[in-house]
């Protein structure tokens, strides 16, 4: 419930600020800069409630929609929302200090806190299948995840897209570790899977 909550509430207040209060993108985007000199740290948690198109939304959105409910339900309401709004800042702090000088960097999206609630998913259930669109098998998801941050290290390395993958991987890295620490039984729970 809360997760679905949650999706509700990301898609409202980015169609808001699209169609309706336009100044909510801006001022709601994390700008680095500002966040350090005029002491505008409410961007952390509202950069990850606005989008900068349709399929940016939708992306974010659809694997969110698969995970997150799953994930509330194994781990309780309370750890999936600590998760998840820890996860908006945590996944954004990496850009904050790397970019805390550039004038002209801005960053939104849910995509740090939707990787940890990913990630928080692959360690309760490390051997479940995920399945991506044109690849006709599932892949472990353990597997899965090591692949995804191989791919997002690479490309964070190449700076080539507008794309934030250090947020990527700081948001999947925290969601890992937020679940083994902080969800009772969690740990065991993993290893349990493969017959420790």
């Amino acid at each position: 419930m809360i997760a679905l909550i949650i999706l509700a509430a990301t898609v409202a207040v980015t169609l808001l600020a699209w169609y309706v209060f336009p100044g909510w993108q801006y001022k709601g985007m994390l700008k680095p800069y500002e966040a350090w000199r005029a002491g505008k740290w409410y961007q952390l948690v509202t950069s990850g409630f606005l989008h900068a198109d349709g399929t940016h939304l939708l992306l974010n959105m659809f694997v969110f929609f698969f995970f997150g409910p799953v994930l509330e339900q194994t781990i309780g309401g309370g750890s999936f929302l600590a998760l998840y709004f820890t996860a908006l800042v945590v996944s954004s702090l990496p850009t904050l200090i790397q970019e805390r000088n550039n004038m002209r960097y801005a960053s939104l999206g849910a995509s740090g806190a939707v990787e940890a609630v990913l990630f928080g998913y692959i360690v309760m259930h490390p051997l479940n299948n995920i399945y991506i669109i044109f690849i006709p098998v599932g892949i472990p998801a353990i597997i899965f995840g090591g692949l995804f941050l191989a791919y997002s290290y690479y490309e964070a390395r190449q700076r080539r897209d507008n794309v934030n993958h250090v947020a990527h991987i700081a948001g999947a890295v925290y969601g890992a570790a937020f679940t083994l620490l902080f969800v009772p039984d969690a740990f065991s729970r993993f290893l349990g899977h493969f017959g420790f």
